[in-house]
């Protein structure tokens, strides 16, 4: 690939990166994304290496979507994750807390035959898809998140405790806890830190650091809480 500079648009301020300079781009850095406080200080990572120009998310919980302009190829960069850009104009979208963002990537060219990225990512590197969670998974989630999600997402609020959050579904601790350990293994296996150490051990920190993804992700929203209330009292005339 040529030594040209990469363009970086977002919201029509345009940000030339040159080869051999590392672009940072979050709330500070080389491209100011917003203050939004959900937003990490420094979320991605652009470079030049090996002839191709790669995205590398460094932040700790937000996923990102990388496509072309064409929409023919989609990625999705979990948190240590980083890709090479293989389209010439590469559209960058993530959330962060209730605000979605885009950029576009525009290569000097497009990336000629035998340029594109090795079929097997570099070991750690690899590209990892958003987990997808069962109905009763979700209910878990939205157990706890709760009262963040009552109060409008704002920061986390009280997280109830996995006994609470148990009887709030009408459910065995055990069942629950059950649930929630499955949730927990995906959302690590993607790139979530914070949540090891078992269900059983999953401590007052541990069980916020979950809200926190669940909520600033928009995993569980304040209109799916209808299902709590649901669960509840489906199970309430089971066990009458």
């Amino acid at each position: 690939m040529s030594d040209e500079a990469l363009v970086i648009d977002y919201i029509g301020e345009l940000t030339r990166v040159q080869p051999g300079t590392v672009c940072t781009i979050g709330r500070t850095g080389m491209v100011e994304v917003d203050d939004n406080p959900y937003l990490h200080r420094t979320l991605l990572e652009v470079a030049h290496h090996g002839g191709l120009w790669w995205v590398s998310n460094v932040g700790s919980r937000l996923p990102v979507q990388l496509t072309d302009v064409d929409g023919r190829t989609r990625a999705t960069l979990s948190p240590g994750a980083r890709s090479a850009l293989v389209s010439q104009r590469t559209l960058v979208t993530f959330q962060a807390g209730p605000t979605s963002y885009e950029l576009e990537l525009i290569l000097p060219r497009a990336p000629l035959p035998g340029d594109e990225a090795p079929a097997v990512p570099a070991p750690g590197m690899e590209t990892i898809g958003p987990p997808i969670f069962t109905d009763t998974q979700r209910l878990a989630i939205l157990a706890l998140a709760e009262p963040t999600l009552r109060r409008g997402g704002t920061g986390v609020g009280h997280v109830p405790s996995l006994a609470e959050a148990a009887a709030r579904l009408g459910w065995a601790q055990t069942r629950f806890n059950r649930k929630l350990d499955n949730v927990c293994g995906k959302l690590e296996a993607a790139g979530v830190e914070g949540l090891r150490g078992g269900v059983g051990r999953l401590a007052s920190n541990r069980r916020s650091t979950l809200v926190h993804h669940a909520v600033s992700t928009r995993l569980v929203t304040e209109s799916e809480l209808v299902l709590l209330d649901e669960e509840y009292d489906k199970n309430k005339i089971t066990q009458s």
